[in-house]
């Protein structure tokens, strides 16, 4: 029996992110199939004092590492403490978020260990002890599945907002051990960071995104959008083409080279459906699909879709969504 699975949570700005979560309640799924227990490492500043919280989904024993100068992301700093947690609890899995930290951490940590990697992965499965991951290749297309040798370590990464989280439970803590290893000598540091303080929710984070595309026609036109979103309590995002205008930031790109999204719902409007955009947010779990030509590739990706001029349909939509929302509150 496998002694058990191990989680790398991420902790940022005095919190643990919502993706944690999710790699948790799928490493509980693992570790329930495989006999095992639910283990994490968590990495940062004042973690300490949070990290019993994990109890809530599952884990029993949680390694941190806590210290003023773990407070930003640097790899040289969080892979030993990674890689101390794995030498501790022998693990069968490792299992942590494929955010931007989460990859790069991913790559270094299995790299140390020697073990073999899956990346950005929607789903894990457990059959008579042996893990498979299943994860998207050539940009969305088609997918691959991925198996460990007899004896190698699985390191995973989960695309966030895809694995379904479980219900925390009340009262439940997790037991914490401090990693007696100290803080290497870093050659590198954070000297800031600019944080965005609109209080927009993140995109990658976002049940609802509400996107638009070069069908926009301006930046000013973004506002219907902004507007929808607010009432939907949804995240904007923007297609390459109209980050490349100049319309909207960079952040706000959703795409191959922008961000991998999955909400629950993916408003797409004025936006044509390239491949690279369609595999930003392919795998989203409902798209809608607003345009004027019948025939934009985004359609074939919809699962409900509005062929009209989206200046007359998104400020008619707003409208009613104000209006049900108005009914049921």
């Amino acid at each position: 029996m496998a002694k058990c699975v191990l989680i790398v949570a991420e902790f940022r700005g005095g919190n643990f992110r919502r993706v944690s979560f999710e790699v948790a309640s799928e490493g509980k799924r693992i570790a329930d199939a495989l006999g095992a227990t639910l283990c994490a490492v968590a990495v940062g500043s004042g973690v300490a004092d949070k990290a019993a919280e994990l109890g809530r989904y599952g884990v029993k024993t949680v390694y941190v590492a806590d210290d003023p100068a773990l407070e930003s992301y640097l790899a040289e700093a969080y892979v030993p403490f990674a890689a101390d947690a794995v030498t501790q609890c022998a693990p069968a899995a490792v299992i942590l978020p494929a955010s931007v930290d989460g990859k790069d951490l991913g790559a270094r940590l299995s790299a140390a260990l020697g073990a073999a990697l899956a990346q950005d992965c929607t789903q894990i499965t457990c059959d008579g002890g042996k893990i498979k991951a299943k994860r998207p290749v050539f940009a969305g297309k088609c997918f691959a599945w991925c198996e460990w040798a007899e004896g190698a370590l699985p390191v995973i990464s989960c695309r966030p907002n895809v694995m379904d989280c479980l219900l925390p439970s009340e009262g439940d803590q997790a037991e914490v051990v401090k990693l007696s290893l100290p803080v290497p000598a870093l050659r590198s540091r954070v000297k800031g960071i600019d944080l965005d303080t609109s209080g927009k929710v993140e995109l990658t984070e976002a049940e609802i995104i509400v996107s638009g595309g070069r069908g926009m026609k301006g930046p000013e036109n973004y506002a219907m959008l902004e507007e929808l979103a607010k009432i939907l309590g949804a995240a904007v995002g923007a297609s390459r083409a109209a980050v490349d205008s100049g319309w909207r930031p960079h952040s706000d790109q959703v795409g191959q080279t922008g961000k991998v999204v999955n909400p629950n719902l993916y408003i797409a409007a004025g936006i044509s459906g390239a491949i690279q955009h369609l595999a930003g947010m392919g795998s989203s779990k409902f798209i809608v699909a607003i345009n004027k030509d019948g025939e934009a590739p985004i359609f074939s990706k919809a699962d409900f879709g509005v062929v009209e001029d989206l200046f007359n349909f998104i400020p008619a939509f707003t409208e009613e969504v104000r209006k049900l929302k108005a009914t049921c509150s």
